[in-house]
């Protein structure tokens, strides 16, 4: 019928008409199916350190020693260049021991290896006689706290912050490891104590406040192993001094290794390698 075809033609005319709108951005669609399938092959990917996998090993109990076995290591950036090269280190249970050295010289590769960000590349580190690449990834790094330069606080609040160290700590576990942090007195006199909101990356609170949210953080795992890479260097003296009385206090009875180069940092540990780069 007439109305038939008047439907037909207009039909086609309006498609064509949108089909030639949309030709100018052919090439851009292309590029963003490339982007995208590049973007969703990195999002599929499974590392080959998985720290959601299920397997390996997880001992009941450790005691927190460390060995290092003629480690080596090259970043996968920087193949040729040689950051470690045949180390050797024994940590024992409780001790406390400082690497220092100049930039560049594996120090804080070393707390990456621990924590299985990289593999090595040759030797073995073991804990408590047992391989790190045979344990369970995700319970290793549970035994394992950190407090580094920068510490990331989530723009949430100071009791949120804490608790992404552990998921299930109760109210009173999460006090009992901001006291030991040295934390507690200045957090209740907030307005909204440990409700209070702090900001993005931690803004509405100074360096030593938000270094001590951290330490809080790294202690309610209770952790065998401290791990502390540069943790009071970015803070001014006065700051530094109330951060390091309270990591004096947490060390205690942890496997501790401290990255630094300030004296004030190190002057307290048990054993103290110094570390050069290799050449």
């Amino acid at each position: 019928t007439p109305g038939t075809v008047f439907t037909v033609f207009f039909s086609v005319m309006s498609g064509a008409f949108s089909v030639g709108n949309a030709l100018p951005y052919m090439n851009a669609v292309t590029t963003a199916m490339g982007v995208a399938r590049n973007l969703y092959g990195v999002i599929d990917r499974v590392p080959e350190i998985d720290a959601s996998s299920k397997s390996g090993k997880k001992p009941k109990d450790i005691t927190g020693k460390i060995e290092v076995k003629n480690v080596e290591f090259s970043y996968p950036s920087r193949p040729t260049i040689k950051v470690l090269n045949g180390l050797n280190l024994t940590i024992e249970p409780g001790q406390t021991v400082a690497l220092v050295g100049s930039s560049g010289a594996g120090k804080s590769t070393i707390i990456g290896l621990l924590l299985r960000f990289y593999d090595p590349e040759a030797g073995q580190i073991y804990l408590d006689s047992n391989k790190l690449s045979d344990l369970n990834v995700h319970w290793l790094r549970d035994q394992i706290g950190l407090v580094s330069q920068e510490p990331i606080l989530f723009g949430v609040s100071i009791s949120d912050n804490i608790r992404y160290g552990r998921e299930d700590v109760t109210d009173e576990e999460l006090v009992e490891a901001a006291s030991q942090a040295m934390a507690h007195d200045f957090i209740k006199e907030l307005p909204n104590g440990y409700n209070t909101f702090v900001g993005d990356r931690g803004c509405q609170l100074s360096g030593g406040q938000k270094q001590r949210i951290a330490i809080a953080r790294a202690l309610v795992r209770n952790p065998k192993i401290l791990l502390l890479d540069e943790a009071t260097s970015a803070l001014d003296s006065q700051s530094e001094g109330i951060v390091q009385k309270a990591l004096d206090r947490v060390m205690k009875g942890r496997t501790t290794i401290i990255v630094a180069h300030r004296l004030s940092t190190i002057k307290n540990a048990d054993v103290i390698h110094a570390m050069k780069v290799f050449s």
